[in-house]
């Protein structure tokens, strides 16, 4: 068209009807953007799955999530190698050769005091360097913070004495009973240091275990929490509910 030259009826219509449709696109495409921010994000739907001690945590984090963690998981199997190895060798030392505890640290203390006298005296006839001996303290702040962790721990078992002792919660009553005689007879077949040593080895295996099978371990623990529940309603019925005991606090 010239320069100049006025448009045309249908040339009017045809641009009229191209703003308009330039103007629904921008405003669809907006609205849509706009619908996009505003729609509310999905919940994850996530199963109620049951998990042993009611962790919801991985079994790493709930062991420190740090050194000993990795130790306990075998993530360092050198240092676990050699934690579990050494105390296999005082276990060795004390049960099956029958070593004793006092014996084996003054027999220890005898050793690396006169390798030391004789390095030190040595030195100046070899040409050699003295040995240079650390000088080891405990610090304090170390020494309250441990003092302070013993402290509260301490105190809890004692709320939780008090607390059995009252009569007021059975079922923590029973609970404690039990695991007390269960210790009792476990600790009848075995003597301290056995039992202890059976118990250093369970760190290291029952968390690599249940790390690996935590599904399974978790669906039969829950399997084993109900039915000690219903046994336990069973008896709480026929038993537990007969006693007369004043201030009585069920679960």
């Amino acid at each position: 068209m010239a320069s100049g030259e006025p448009e045309s009826f249908v040339d009017k219509i045809e641009e009229k009807f191209h703003d308009n449709n330039s103007d629904s696109d921008s405003y669809s495409d907006s609205d849509d953007d706009h619908n996009k921010k505003k729609k509310p994000p999905v919940p994850s739907s996530k199963p109620n799955v049951y998990r042993l001690f009611g962790r919801d945590r991985p079994v790493h984090k709930v062991l420190g999530a740090g050194k000993p963690a990795d130790i306990l998981l075998w993530r360092s199997k050198r240092s676990t190698a050699t934690v579990l190895g050494a105390g296999t060798a005082l276990w060795i030392f004390f049960e099956l050769l029958e070593y004793h505890l006092i014996t084996f640290v003054c027999h220890l203390s005898i050793l690396s005091l006169a390798g030391l006298f004789l390095w030190s005296n040595a030195s100046v006839f070899i040409h050699k360097s003295p040995l240079h001996i650390p000088h080891i303290a405990i610090p304090e702040d170390c020494a309250l913070q441990v003092a302070s962790a013993i402290r509260v721990e301490i105190n809890q078992a004692f709320v939780v004495l008090r607390q059995i002792g009252t009569g007021r919660d059975i079922k923590k009553f029973l609970s404690v009973i039990g695991i007390l005689w269960v210790v009792s007879v476990v600790g009848n077949w075995f003597n301290f240091l056995t039992l202890f040593y059976i118990f250093f080895v369970s760190l290291f295996t029952l968390p690599l275990i249940y790390e690996k099978y935590e599904d399974q371990v978790d669906a039969l623990a829950e399997k084993a929490m109900i039915e000690i529940k219903k046994q336990y309603a069973v008896l709480d019925a026929k038993v537990l509910s007969q006693i007369p005991i004043p201030g009585l606090k069920k679960d």
